[in-house]
């Protein structure tokens, strides 16, 4: 089946200039906007020093900005305001059934179900959450509702199926998908994503994909890939693709489409306008919102595919408080000893220092319980393998309580190879080791991506 890029089409006389937007890096990183734009939730942990020498210029975080680009800072649009600017063409005079959450706004801060239900040239008729919600407030499954603005039904892909039934498609011509993703493997919405492109494929629908930032960056591509027959196909890990990939939804989108016995739907990936590669998420201009319950700041997404991966061992990664996975500890655990065994590693961008911390999100390890532990502070994210000083800091946890401190079933899966824990425990293999252990894979994959960046 085709495979479309859409972009660059003629500007409406709806589309509005944006001032570009300034941020404070002494204010938790929060990048405000001038004209009305407020981006929350993307804390910057950065030395004095990092901040003076990394200042605002004309509207963002500059210090991995290429030589001339700075006029892009702020400026990016997603395939959401583009879907816009070209009237919605690819919509028009189709049942529509839109895949989305909470996160899917547009740069005037305008969600797209509004959007698209407002838009004379769509017929929406139905819409599909991913976990945690239509509402992203959720931290278990749930179940089919009812939209109180328009009334259209809400199927759950978080409940009794993770999978979209004929039953759900049946009336529909196009499925329209457009959600913030993280760009962590093990994030699930690739993966409600990639459900739907097949149930499409399946009956002939189309697939349009509203394509968003990678909000950590499209450049840094770290991990295992996830290549044995059971570490890939199931929610977690949809695909073999590395722990932290690099790409944008659409881009895998392209990418899940062809490879690996390819799920050849009829798709439309809708591209933006004025992202790179080199952007994270807090240099585009748009507006934040948590894409889950627990994902609250930068830090912690560019921190989720390192020590991250520490959820599925017996951690507590902070849910609940202000900074999750920038905290990870146990009650059994002496943050002191821990950080002293980090503070002999090289882990460059970041420093771990003690903490002790209470998570209060439910459903989830020692709620309630005091532990203690590290705090994380990420001083330079250029310079940081997120992957690597997540290995440092599960040896360190390791060697410090190597009673205590073990990974659960879901460890392999999270990491994606199953030989990586008694590597680092066991075989007391240095991380650096394990990633070199890791490098084919990820230079095979690499080269497979490199057939489906858009930008």
């Amino acid at each position: 089946m085709p495979q479309k890029h859409h972009k660059d089409a003629r500007k409406t006389p709806n589309n509005l200039e944006k001032e570009e937007p300034t941020m404070d890096l002494r204010n938790s990183g929060t990048l405000l906007a001038k004209g009305g734009m407020l981006a929350t939730g993307l804390a910057l942990m950065v030395s004095g020093a990092a901040a003076d020498e990394h200042a605002t210029r004309d509207g963002g975080w500059i210090g991995n900005v290429p030589g001339g680009e700075e006029h892009l800072l702020g400026q990016t649009k997603s395939g959401l305001d583009m879907l816009i600017e070209n009237s919605f063409d690819v919509l028009q005079d189709k049942r529509v059934g839109l895949v989305t959450n909470h996160t899917a706004f547009t740069r005037d801060n305008v969600h797209i179900i509004d959007v698209l239900w407002e838009a004379p040239e769509v017929d929406l008729v139905a819409l599909f959450a991913p976990e945690h919600g239509i509402r992203g407030d959720e931290d278990r499954p749930v179940g089919d509702t009812t939209d109180e603005e328009t009334g259209l039904f809400i199927y759950s892909l978080y409940g009794q199926t993770r999978r979209p039934t004929p039953e759900m498609f049946e009336d529909l011509d196009v499925v329209v998908f457009d959600m913030q993703d993280i760009g962590t493997r093990f994030y699930t919405y690739i993966s409600t994503m990639a459900y739907c492109m097949e149930e499409a494929a399946n009956q002939g629908i189309e697939v349009v994909v509203l394509d968003r930032p990678n909000p950590i960056g499209g450049t840094k591509v770290e991990g295992a890939v996830s290549t044995a027959e059971d570490l890939f196909g199931g929610f977690t890990s949809v695909r073999p693709i590395a722990t932290r990939h690099g790409m944008t939804v659409g881009e895998l989108a392209l990418m899940f489409n062809e490879e690996w016995g390819g799920i050849g739907c009829d798709l439309t990936v809708v591209e933006m306008e004025n992202w790179r590669r080199w952007m994270y998420f807090d240099q585009t201009g748009l507006h934040w919102e948590h894409p889950s319950p627990n994902m609250k700041t930068m830090n912690g997404a560019i921190l989720y595919p390192g020590p991250g991966t520490g959820e599925t061992t017996m951690l507590s990664t902070g849910r609940g408080l202000d900074r999750p996975f920038e905290k990870y500890g146990a009650p059994y655990m002496d943050g002191r000893a821990v950080a002293e065994n980090l503070a002999n590693r090289d882990t460059p961008g970041v420093r771990f220092v003690p903490t002790t911390f209470v998570p209060t999100a439910p459903y989830h390890r020692y709620r309630h319980e005091e532990c203690g532990g590290v705090f994380v502070i990420v001083y330079d994210r250029e310079r940081l393998n997120s992957v690597q000083a997540g290995l440092h800091m599960f040896q360190a946890m390791y060697e410090t309580h190597p009673e205590q401190y073990t990974a659960t079933g879901g460890f392999r899966t999270s990491m994606g190879n199953g030989e990586v824990w008694g590597m680092l425990t066991e075989q007391g293999k240095t991380p650096e080791e394990i990633l070199e252990f890791l490098q084919p894979d990820l230079a095979e994959f690499m080269d497979i991506r490199e057939n489906y960046l858009i930008y």
